[in-house]
């Protein structure tokens, strides 16, 4: 928890634990029907979505989320003029509750879905649970980790564990698709 916030990770990652390619591009590979079923359904049941200016979600209800977009083009807190239910947010400038009050909240469920800065950052403050869902079939040789390399060399078991997460069950979407709850040790 950060104050009332519980913060929830989302991630689908390749199977040498990879979010996107050498340029920084999410490929189709990862883009699969079971974990974008799991995602969709996670993200409408949080209060706000967290990610990066590349990170984004495009579900049908994305639209109607209030959301913090990560930027360093701000000094603190500023409207996104492309979207009125989000914020543009510089940590450096504005903590996260600050950041949430912009939002309208003062407590509720946080999903964070990337990049690996936005999923480092949250690292370091305190993720509750994170789903780590892997593409057990897709490999992206020279591609960005979940988290950036000093979390642990960028293995995203790794990275958590040192965090104080704990692995539940694995449990399998589909044929091509694992999710993993990591949740905080109490």
């Amino acid at each position: 928890m950060i104050g009332a916030f519980r913060i929830t990770g989302y991630v689908i990652a390749s199977a040498d634990g990879r979010i996107a390619d050498a340029s920084g591009r999410h490929p189709s590979s990862l883009s699969l029907d079971a974990d974008r079923r799991f995602f969709e359904n996670g993200l409408d049941h949080v209060d706000a979505v967290v990610h990066g200016r590349h990170s984004q979600e495009d579900q049908p209800n994305s639209a109607g989320r209030r959301r913090l977009i990560l930027t360093h083009s701000v000094p603190a807190l500023a409207p996104d003029p492309g979207n009125p239910r989000a914020r543009l947010w510089n940590p450096a400038g504005a903590s996260f509750e600050q950041a949430c009050a912009a939002l309208g909240l003062s407590s509720g469920t946080v999903a964070v879905i990337g990049g690996p800065l936005v999923y480092t950052l949250f690292l370091k403050q305190g993720y509750d649970c994170f789903h780590l869902s892997r593409a057990v079939k897709v490999w992206i040789p020279d591609g960005l980790p979940v988290f950036i390399r000093e979390a642990q060399g960028g293995e995203p078991e790794a990275a958590l564990a040192a965090a104080g997460l704990k692995p539940g069950h694995t449990m399998w979407l589909d044929d091509e698709v694992t999710v993993t709850d990591w949740e905080r040790a109490e």
